[in-house]
């Protein structure tokens, strides 16, 4: 239990905030409750643990293959379980791969090695890193290799003897 003023209650946050006080809560200093109820925070780690690089592997180019992340010194995939454009969308603004253009599932680049570090990626779509999204634990999956999500990224940096087109659709993007 803490002690002196209660500054805030009833705090209720969407997860995009940059920090608490842009919570909602009530007014600063107003509250109703007693100090057995102080919240309290346990995180998995400093900042820069929290932000594991990224990399896509096995595909085009840099911007396009098989998602890894780097965690406990090991290169490891991410299980495709509730993977969507929306996770896909923050691994290509990590690597300042422009804007997603395809969330691949089943193992589309190949199936990785080694341990699955990320299940169960929900991303609301601001974070800078995937490992800030929110996830079950480091390590704990219910997968196989041949669940490995995979991310097409606007910028597929292809090698120059390779060509993208789009073709049968209804206009030049499509």
């Amino acid at each position: 239990e803490g002690t002196g003023q209660i500054w805030l209650d009833e705090v209720n946050c969407t997860g995009e905030e940059r920090d608490l006080f842009e919570c909602k809560a009530r007014p600063w200093g107003d509250h109703n409750c007693h100090h057995v109820e102080d919240a309290s925070v346990e995180c998995s780690g400093s900042a820069v643990s929290s932000s594991a690089p990224v990399r896509l592997v096995d595909g085009p180019g840099r911007c396009a293959g098989r998602v890894e992340v780097f965690h406990n010194e090991k290169w490891g995939t991410v299980c495709d379980d509730s993977w969507d454009f929306v996770d896909a969308k923050v691994v290509c603004r990590q690597l300042d791969c422009g804007v997603v253009v395809s969330a691949p599932r089943r193992a589309h680049f190949g199936q990785g090695q080694g341990p699955i570090w990320l299940d169960d990626v929900h991303c609301v779509g601001t974070e800078a890193a995937l490992s800030n999204c929110r996830a079950k634990n480091w390590g704990i999956h219910g997968c196989e290799h041949a669940e490995d999500a995979g991310v097409v990224c606007s910028d597929l940096d292809l090698r120059s003897s390779e060509a993208l087109r789009l073709v049968n659709g209804p206009h030049r993007c499509a």
